[in-house]
């Protein structure tokens, strides 16, 4: 496999399976709003956020520590699905929050990117093919929430009996990562 398709499908693997955290976090994201416009908004503000610091770190212009980082992420998939439980709708200033945590989770990618490592003088085409995977996973996971809730999305319950639930469950994984992060990792 050459260099863009290897890194292409790292971006994706990041995502699914192994990036439970960030599927989490667009999961919080898409429980947010039954509307389409709130979500694109957030995702799009994610989007540029993580693509920014996920540069910026792979070409060392941005360096914190891993454990900082890994742990705010926690906290930022805490905060988006908590927010969930106390709001019918998203702020309007969300999306600035959301961006926010991109920034974050950006760090987060760049980190597994810097494990795997770039090709000298084949960064910045490693680079972009990691992060369309990223998207790539990111859209997989809002395509199959889709497919999963677009039948009942509009009833009654939904919000009762699904956006709760599940959003309660994704604030406390969340919790339990941001003290295991923080705590009780070496």
């Amino acid at each position: 496999m050459d260099i863009l398709g290897t890194y292409l499908w790292w971006g994706v693997t990041h995502i699914l399976p192994y990036g439970v955290d960030h599927v989490l976090f667009i999961l919080a994201l898409y429980f947010s709003s039954r509307h389409v416009r709130p979500l694109v908004w957030q995702i799009t503000a994610f989007t540029a956020a993580h693509t920014l610091t996920l540069a910026l770190a792979a070409l060392g212009v941005i360096d914190l520590p891993s454990r900082l980082v890994e742990t705010l992420i926690a906290v930022s998939i805490a905060y988006a699905a908590a927010e969930n439980l106390f709001r019918t709708e998203p702020a309007p200033w969300r999306p600035a929050l959301v961006f926010a945590f991109g920034l974050l989770h950006g760090l987060g990618f760049a980190g597994v990117l810097s494990s795997l490592g770039l090709p000298a003088g084949q960064t910045v085409p490693a680079l972009l093919a990691f992060n369309v995977g990223v998207e790539i996973g990111q859209l997989a996971v809002l395509a199959a929430a889709f497919a999963l809730t677009v039948w009942f999305r509009e009833k009654g319950w939904y919000r009762r009996f699904v956006v709760m639930p599940v959003s309660a469950m994704i604030a406390l994984t969340a919790l339990y990562w941001a003290v295991e992060r923080a705590f009780l990792t070496a």
